[in-house]
């Protein structure tokens, strides 16, 4: 796999997107060097319109990535193929728009002369998008880019791992040890295997004789951490231990990138804050006028290092909702109010957390900050789930652009798991693909109550 500002593509995955930047790049060379049906001369020739008609193609290659365009679990629905492709289309284009204008080409070509043609040119390339994705589709369904990976030792200390993946397997036999041991790489390879996934312990005790038998097979062996962490993008919980926590408070903290997210975080949440003002003033009066009770909800927090802090939200419950004391959200809530429905589902309850932002209580990425009786409650379930607060909260993170709303332990476990995951993995790029992302799961309404 290929790792890229936080995702992780598959060779598969990097063919479809190779594939769909040629398509991408016949489609700008072909409005570029048309003049969009305005009859304009291309200054500069065919080199000089190449070389603009590749710079948009990856433009619009880098915006469907960041937005989760390859991620493999679209290709689980039709109705995916179909919804991400036009939400791909309607992000790519305008940004291909505005990379042409700051470029200094001529935007015009892309715009074109009629006042429909921009929406012919995102449809057209929607439509070859989808062609292009159902064909993938077939050639998945038929197992044209299946590998077979091997999972070696105990059913199960690997159950878990082959029940995450969530893909069809043949079936388990333990053969680590004892005589048949020494036949696997050979059995492996017949097989087609190129790679193996063993628990940790199983491999830290394998001698190098063993070692070298998988590896003169060309057999890749890796940790199955590593594996949860490569191939899923998250931490296997169940398997955590206090090594891997040692590990992640090793990795040295960036000062200079600490200040610039902080001066980031500034910035952008004051000029956030003005830009949304009136908005957030309707809002206010609607919810004032929708039922009884305060604007604006205050709640206790855990921020960084375990430090309670005081959230804000607008207000989309009634104001007796807890009256029996605090409780998970839940799907069709009857204690959320009319125009507390809309809130939630368009995250506009979340404004005033720019006020969390600018005061440093909050940054724009990060785990999502949870009330301290459901801290105390799940850390007594969930082994290192205060490993969360190890870096500051934030307005989304990379759970929530992963998973949807969760209201019980089990929904908790997975959401830590993500959250680990960035605690280990965070950087610039990893928050700009979540920022992305965050598009997507607003726009779509994903994992809303």
């Amino acid at each position: 796999m290929i790792g890229f500002v936080g995702n992780h593509l598959s060779r598969e995955m990097l063919a479809l997107l190779l594939l769909e930047l040629l398509m991408s790049f016949g489609l700008a060379y072909m409005l570029l060097s048309s003049g969009a049906g305005v009859g304009m001369v291309v200054a500069g020739g065919a080199h000089s319109v190449a070389n603009n008609a590749c710079i948009l193609s990856l433009t619009v290659g880098v915006t469907a990535f960041a937005i989760g365009l390859y991620r493999p679990e679209i290709f689980r629905r039709t109705r995916g193929l179909l919804i991400n492709p036009a939400l791909g289309g309607l992000l790519a284009f305008p940004a291909a728009w505005l990379v042409s204008v700051a470029l200094g080409m001529d935007a015009d070509r892309l715009v074109g002369a009629g006042p429909f043609w921009p929406l012919k040119i995102v449809l057209l390339w929607i439509a070859a998008l989808f062609a292009v994705r159902l064909s993938f589709l077939a050639a998945v369904r038929s197992n044209v880019f299946a590998r077979p990976v091997a999972m070696l030792g105990p059913v199960a200390a690997l159950a878990g791992t082959v029940a995450a993946i969530g893909n069809g397997h043949r079936g388990f036999l333990d053969v680590l040890s004892g005589p048949a041991a020494g036949a696997v790489p050979a059995h492996l390879r017949a097989a087609g295997v190129r790679e193996a996934v063993l628990p940790q312990h199983e491999l830290a005790t394998m001698n190098s004789a063993e070692r070298h038998a998988y590896a003169t097979a060309g057999i890749r062996l890796e940790t199955e951490a590593a594996f949860w962490e490569r191939r899923l993008k998250r931490v296997n919980v169940g398997r955590l231990d206090q090594a891997w926590v040692e590990g992640v408070a090793r990795i040295p903290a960036n000062r200079w990138i600490a200040g610039v997210n902080r001066a980031g975080d500034i910035v952008s949440s004051l000029l956030l804050l003005l830009l949304t003002l009136p908005l957030m003033v309707v809002m206010a009066l609607l919810v004032r006028c929708d039922s009884a009770g305060t604007v604006l909800y205050r709640q206790e927090r855990v921020g960084l290092g375990g430090v309670p802090f005081t959230l804000l939200k607008f207000r989309s419950m009634r104001s007796d909702a807890e009256a029996c004391g605090p409780a998970w959200a839940t799907q069709r809530d009857p204690r959320v109010t009319r125009i507390g429905t809309f809130m939630r589902r368009t995250r506009i309850d979340e404004l005033p957390q720019l006020l969390n932002v600018l005061r440093g209580e909050m940054s724009f990425i990060g785990p999502r900050p949870e009330r301290p009786h459901f801290v105390d409650k799940l850390a007594q379930d969930i082994p290192f789930y205060p490993e969360r607060a190890r870096v500051k909260p934030g307005l989304t993170g990379w759970a929530q652009v992963n998973f949807p709303y969760g209201a019980s332990v089990e929904d908790a476990r997975v959401k830590l798991s993500y959250d680990l995951y960035y605690v280990k993995y965070r950087s610039p790029l990893l928050d700009l693909s979540i920022l992305f992302a965050t598009v997507r799961v607003i726009l779509f309404q994903e994992g809303s109550r």
